[in-house]
């Protein structure tokens, strides 16, 4: 079941992994022996797709492979001579194209390579891309971070897929979505273990003021032999002030916390035993003024009520929701469908505090959250999350940072279900 959201979610539609046409860069210096400098050489230089390629993936990148030298310069045209723009991965090893190039189209790239000695060496090459495929199956995915929004320190980047994604294809996925942050925070992508969700974040929260830009570039990356994908989205949003609200059932108050300093203790009426409410680190994933909970057809549901002041945790349908009905037994005893129930007013003061994206921690309950309802990235350790990704973790980040991204490079992949099903079942 669906509920109205806040804030628009960018709907993506991608299918399977191109043939990732990437080489590796060198940068070789002349060597020194017995304190003589060896001879200047020539670079040596080989770029794909090869020259004359044809069928060649709209999510082709230029690859380089490059010795004695370093790439200085690298030039994309169509076959109307018109540059297409790029930009390098993080290790040299391809040059990204901006946007996706086009069906049926010829494409040249020019690179040039220099030696310390300044001798350049320059090659050409140039291939046609495939036809608009007819029969692949599309996949369809979300990207659940928009444009021009203010989210909490605790946000991931999460994009869910409709069929859930392979583990053999989850590599090539992964390595056409991309993260930039200024200032810079290295961070891993992580799929949970059905293939729906893959969710990024640095090892640390993010620190607030914080510029992420996203580009899921999924058009035309072929996965497996039957589906292909069809869209490539961007956003760029910013990091607001921390919050954080900490729920303890042994106690059955809600700590609001801004900057590491406690605003305001909140008296809360968790789920009764027979619909417990998760323990476990979430965070806020969207916001309604009002809603309406729809659970006919849900385990222990049946009823259809509207709520005012709603902030979903998880997609299984637990929030955070004003419950005037229950004020004479908030921070006593348990009550509702596993929702957060507190009073109107406090559920009001909430929705100017909150952002999307702020971390809620609910403990002493008697389930644990489980991965991948809702935005999990948070509800397991930096070393257990960066188990999930399929592609090897930058040795800077294992298990704690120590290196840094420039904002302007391109950081792909390394950081790329139906969807998880929603359901309103709150109370």
């Amino acid at each position: 079941m669906h509920v109205r959201r806040r804030f628009n979610l960018l709907a993506v539609t991608i299918a399977a992994t191109p043939l990732v046409v990437v080489g590796c860069t060198a940068d070789q210096k002349s060597a020194v022996h017995g304190g003589h400098a060896r001879a200047a050489s020539t670079p040596s230089l080989a770029v794909s797709p090869a020259d004359r390629t044809k069928n060649v993936p709209i999510s082709a990148e230029v690859g380089t492979t490059v010795r004695d030298g370093k790439i200085t310069a690298v030039k994309l045209t169509d076959d109307k001579g018109r540059a297409v723009p790029a930009e390098p991965r993080e290790d040299g090893t391809s040059w990204v194209p901006s946007r996706p190039l086009e069906n049926s189209r010829t494409y040249t790239a020019e690179v040039t390579a220099t030696g310390d000695s300044g001798r350049t060496t320059t090659q050409k090459t140039t291939f046609t891309t495939m036809a608009k495929p007819t029969t692949r199956q599309a996949v369809t995915s979300e990207l659940l971070f928009t444009s021009k929004q203010t989210y909490g320190t605790a946000m991931p980047v999460v994009v869910t897929f409709d069929p859930p994604i392979p583990k053999e294809a989850r590599a090539d996925v992964q390595r056409r979505l991309f993260v930039k942050t200024d200032p810079p925070q290295p961070g891993a992508w992580s799929w949970e273990s059905d293939g729906k969700q893959v969710e990024y974040r640095a090892p640390d929260h993010w620190k607030s003021g914080t510029k992420i830009s996203v580009r899921s570039a999924l058009e035309g990356l072929p996965i497996g032999k039957d589906a292909i994908g069809d869209t490539d989205h961007s956003a760029a949003s910013k990091i607001g002030r921390q919050v954080s609200l900490d729920i303890d059932n042994a106690t059955k108050q809600m700590s609001v916390f801004q900057d590491g300093k406690l605003l305001r203790k909140i008296p809360v009426s968790l789920g009764k035993p027979s619909t417990p409410s998760s323990s476990g680190t979430m965070v806020i994933m969207e916001k309604f003024d009002r809603t309406t909970f729809d659970t006919r057809g849900e385990p222990n549901g049946g009823y259809v009520v509207d709520v005012d002041d709603a902030q979903r945790l998880t997609w299984g349908g637990e929030f955070i929701h004003s419950a005037p009905w229950s004020e004479g037994e908030q921070g006593y005893t348990n009550t509702s469908h596993g929702c957060a129930n507190v009073s109107a007013a406090a559920a009001d003061w909430l929705m100017g505090i909150t952002q999307v994206g702020d971390q809620v921690t609910v403990k002493g309950t008697e389930v644990k959250l489980d991965q991948g309802n809702g935005f999990t990235a948070w509800n397991v350790s930096w070393d257990e999350f960066i188990k999930g990704s399929a592609l090897p973790v930058p040795a800077g980040l294992r298990p704690t940072p120590s290196a840094t991204t420039h904002p302007g490079a391109v950081a792909g992949g390394s950081s790329p279900a139906p969807a998880p099903s929603k359901s309103n079942a709150g109370g």
